[in-house]
């Protein structure tokens, strides 16, 4: 029997589990794709920008554990789609990306819409192919492998449509990644967690996976100690389990709790998610992550590094309870929601449109959050129970990253609504995907902080001193542009407004918007608490 290379390529990524592909399809492979894919049963969603794709096949990665696929076209579609692939690569999400490409023999007389795509992709992705040689079967298989392999990432595919076509004999099915076993420093590991009398746990990216965040829990149980969370580890340990205390992002606001740690324990922090800041604390650091990350803020005292379930469950069988008790561990929680909380005023405070919106639309809704000084607020006050409750570019930090991984998130669980919280700036740059979220009728609530400015940028502007210039614009009627596309929209500007408009999203049951005119000030305290 024999297959073409567009449906070999579409078989070895379903069966690891993808359901989906996103896109914006040139005339060549991409239409192969498509019709492999759908022939699958698999969906292929069409974005309004191929960046959008991108982000959107990596949240859905993130979502469903499967990996993302993203179809462009040659040319301008991958050079649009650049900042996605970024962001795949820096937040760690298996997407592959294939592109339409060019025949050898086009290349010696076209010029129009040619670069070299490969030199282009090459410092972001893990591997690249044009699945021209002798056994494209193989090369399929080991390019998906090295994509899944931690930290895993996005691989680039040139596929021209002649080669799409081609008919190639089919191997053996493979599987991906082996589960391994951790590296031989557990005891070691276990000999410093015995010494430790007041540990502080720090939970990254890696500790998503639902087998991880289980025994990470029972860890933390069993030693009793406090435990931080990376933005996109929020979910790993419920946010109202009482030893979480917040988050951990290098800043100054987790400081008051790790300083009175005589031991810190990262579980698979990966060093892109912290901010430009040197490490601050000089106690013993005990590292545990699926990979030694190189280059990192510190040198850990010992590092256990492969699969880290193995690790975390041999851990949990021998440890004792700490020094530390839940009433500290309470003080320690109170002292940093003071230290990034707005006061309480009637105005529609960015922490106030969070917490209002997470008692609407209840906790079996998941956010995705753009990159901006709001993000602070929805971050902080969002409760989350589970890994994947939160959606978030950290490792990139791009803006136009919230709607396109709501509606993602939105079609890959249909069931659990998804609220894409950004700012004007963000939405101004993706706001044709409305669009799409309508045309998908995805189950998503876009939730506008309208504030007229590009917020984060402006502080930093005035931290400096500097006079306010080319951060601030006046504030778009969001609400109009939605029901243009055909979303349900409102504008508010009070309380009881955004009350109203929270209950009528909540009771629409496809994609819905919420403009907030809201006003910036207490980001800049915020900003000196995460940041600082």
């Amino acid at each position: 029997m024999t297959a073409t290379v567009a449906e070999l390529l579409v078989a070895a990524l379903h069966r690891r589990g993808t359901r989906r592909l996103y896109g914006v399809p040139g005339g060549g492979s991409s239409l192969d794709l498509i019709a492999a894919a759908e022939a699958l049963g698999m969906t292929f969603v069409l974005a309004r920008a191929e960046n959008a794709a991108v982000m959107m096949a990596a949240s859905d990665a993130e979502v469903t554990g499967a990996p993302g696929l993203a179809l462009t076209t040659k040319g301008p579609g991958l050079a649009q789609a650049m900042n996605g692939i970024a962001h795949a690569a820096l937040d760690r999400a298996p997407v592959c990306v294939v592109t339409d490409g060019f025949t050898p023999a086009q290349t010696t007389y076209i010029t129009h819409q040619v670069f070299d795509q490969q030199a282009m992709s090459r410092p972001v992705v893990r591997g690249h192919s044009r699945l021209d040689g002798d056994d494209v079967a193989a090369d399929i298989e080991r390019l998906l492998d090295r994509m899944l392999e931690p930290p895993a990432g996005p691989v680039h595919i040139e596929l021209t449509g002649p080669a799409a076509r081609r008919e190639v004999t089919p191997a053996g099915e493979g599987c991906g990644r082996e589960a391994g076993t951790p590296s031989a420093d557990t005891a070691a590991a276990r000999r410093l967690l015995a010494e430790a009398r007041r540990p502080v746990i720090l939970a990254g990216l890696e500790a998503r996976e639902p087998a991880v965040a289980r025994t990470l829990r029972r860890l933390v149980a069993g030693l009793g100690c406090p435990v931080l969370t990376t933005y996109k580890a929020k979910g790993v340990v419920a946010d109202d389990d009482p030893h979480r205390v917040g988050l951990f992002t290098g800043g100054s606001a987790e400081a008051p709790t790790i300083e009175q740690s005589d031991l810190i324990v990262l579980v698979g922090l990966d060093p892109v998610e912290l901010i430009l800041q040197p490490w601050r604390y000089d106690v013993p650091v005990l590292d545990l992550a699926r990979v030694q990350h190189a280059p990192h803020y510190v040198e850990a005292t010992v590092g256990v590094y492969g699969p880290l379930e193995a690790t975390l469950a041999e851990l949990a069988r021998q440890n004792r309870p700490s020094a530390w008790c839940l009433e500290e561990i309470a003080a320690c929680r109170d002292e940093m929601h003071a230290a990034i909380g707005f006061p309480a005023t009637a105005a529609v405070d960015p922490q106030r449109i969070v917490e209002r919106a997470a008692q609407a639309f209840g906790r079996e809704a998941r956010i995705a959050v753009d990159a901006g000084a709001h993000m602070f607020s929805a971050t902080a006050f969002w409760p989350a129970d589970r890994p994947g409750d939160v959606l978030i570019s950290n490792g990139l930090a791009s803006m136009a990253f919230a709607l396109p991984a709501g509606i993602a998130a939105a079609l890959a669980e249909p069931e659990r609504r998804a609220i894409a919280f950004t700012g004007d700036g963000g939405l101004m740059m993706c706001i044709g995907e409305l669009a799409t979220a309508v045309q998908y009728d995805a189950p998503v609530t876009v939730i506008v902080f309208n504030d007229g400015a590009l917020s984060l940028i402006d502080l930093k502007q005035q931290q400096r001193g500097l006079a306010s210039s080319g951060v601030r614009w006046p504030r778009s009627d969001f609400a109009t542009v939605a029901q243009g596309f055909g979303c349900a929209a409102w504008r508010v500007t009070t309380v009881d407004e955004y009350e109203a408009a929270l209950a009528a999203a909540a009771a629409t049951p496809g994609p819905s918007l919420i403009d907030v005119v809201v006003d910036p000030a207490g980001y800049r305290r915020q900003l000196s608490a995460m940041r600082g």
